[in-house]
């Protein structure tokens, strides 16, 4: 899952940025609300926490922004402020769920939860193609032979493509949504990453392919028994 840091206090960034990463989630991190209406307006975006008080745009203007939009991101505010009018101001405006600084991190983390639960996209935690199961809360991939569990990036990227079997992703999507839009990763990484997943997938019996349209992305599909 793909999260966008709208925080323009780089210490306490950094500090959330190491949380989530370390939770699994892949983070971009931007200091100004005029850069995250950018970054969000690229659609790449699973969860947004925007801080309230930021330069150049506020939280709560971008939010409006992005609902005027018609995107139904999950947001969570931030803000130093506790008055009740913010957080209402900050409800009506759309956003899914409000935190006042100084916060806990296990509370940001069971918001984030929260928020896309809410959302409809994780409906399941165990995602299932074939004989092969996907859990996204403990990134196990299992058959009935034996089981792995998968590093974050190869978690995000078996969990795309079972998220649309039989369907093409293309590189620039799975380096867009894992890797973020203005990455300067290698696009054969990509390919490096589908290796690892193939092997994996071999080594517990599942019976699944992972295959390649060339020159356009990746698909999978039911393998040979």
């Amino acid at each position: 899952m793909r999260l966008l840091l709208a925080e323009d206090e780089k210490e306490m960034s950094n500090a959330v940025v190491a949380v989530l990463k370390h939770n699994h989630y892949s983070v971009d991190a931007v200091y100004d609300g005029q850069e995250a209406l950018d970054y969000l307006e690229t659609g790449l975006y699973d969860a947004a926490i925007l801080d309230i008080m930021m330069p150049k745009k506020d939280g709560i203007s971008v939010l409006k922004e992005i609902r005027q939009q018609g995107m139904d991101i999950p947001v969570i505010l931030l803000t130093a402020k506790s008055e009740i009018d913010d957080r209402v101001e900050g409800l009506d405006a759309g956003a899914d769920d409000y935190l006042t600084k100084p916060f806990a991190m296990k509370e940001l983390l069971a918001r984030i939860r929260s928020v896309t639960r809410r959302q409809g996209e994780v409906t399941d935690n165990i995602l299932e193609f074939s004989n092969l199961k996907l859990d996204r809360t403990t990134f196990l991939m299992s058959t009935e032979k034996d089981s792995i569990r998968l590093a974050n990036k190869e978690f995000q990227m078996l969990e795309m493509l079972l998220q649309n079997p039989g369907q093409i992703i293309s590189t620039e999507q799975f380096m867009d949504k894992i890797w973020g839009y203005d990455s300067e990763t290698e696009l054969n990484v990509v390919w490096v990453y589908v290796s690892y997943l193939r092997k994996k997938l071999s080594k517990i019996g599942a019976k699944v392919n992972i295959k390649a349209a060339r020159g356009v992305g990746y698909l999978v599909e039911v393998g040979n028994d």
